[in-house]
């Protein structure tokens, strides 16, 4: 398997949600099994069912960090500062030519992508039209309403 991109600061995410399944939510949901075990039939203890799902969850969710970050490839955008094209990691500063409100983005890995906080998956539509891009250039982007029309403003790697 190729090795999915992600920066530091998401690699440091994925690391501490890691730490807090297997320090402090395994070991809570070991002793809740154990709990519920006392009680009696586990036919029809529910809460034993209960536990025993949320083990699952947890386990599954560890194994998939696990992968996540043993298949990572480390970007750091602070030893980027200096390109002059968007590629990923860059923080960019769009203005929209239609109506000129301004919007920010940084490039991210698929794990970190929130586009709440500005942070958009290396694989979205409007990352790929930016990657490769220079400021002042244009970047057409496809959106289910129509293309929308933005120009670089800023490129920046903080």
């Amino acid at each position: 398997m190729s090795k999915e991109a992600i920066t530091k600061s998401g690699v440091e995410v994925l690391r501490a949600e890691l730490q807090k399944l297997k320090n402090e939510d395994r070991p809570r949901i070991i002793l809740a099994i154990a709990e519920a075990r006392e009680h009696g039939d586990l036919k029809e203890n529910a809460e034993y069912h209960a536990a025993r799902e949320q083990q699952g969850f947890a386990e599954g969710r560890i194994g998939e960090i696990e992968h996540r970050l043993g298949n990572a490839n480390i970007i750091d955008p602070l030893e980027l500062a200096g390109t002059e094209k968007v590629v990923f990691g860059a923080t960019v500063m769009l203005v929209n030519v239609a109506d000129g409100s301004e919007i920010r983005y940084q490039i991210v890995g698929v794990d970190e992508a929130d586009i709440k906080i500005g942070k958009v998956s290396f694989k979205s539509p409007i990352s790929r039209a930016m990657i490769g891009k220079e400021l002042n250039d244009q970047v057409i982007v496809p959106a289910p309403a129509g293309e929308k029309t933005f120009e670089i403003l800023k490129i920046e790697y903080i």
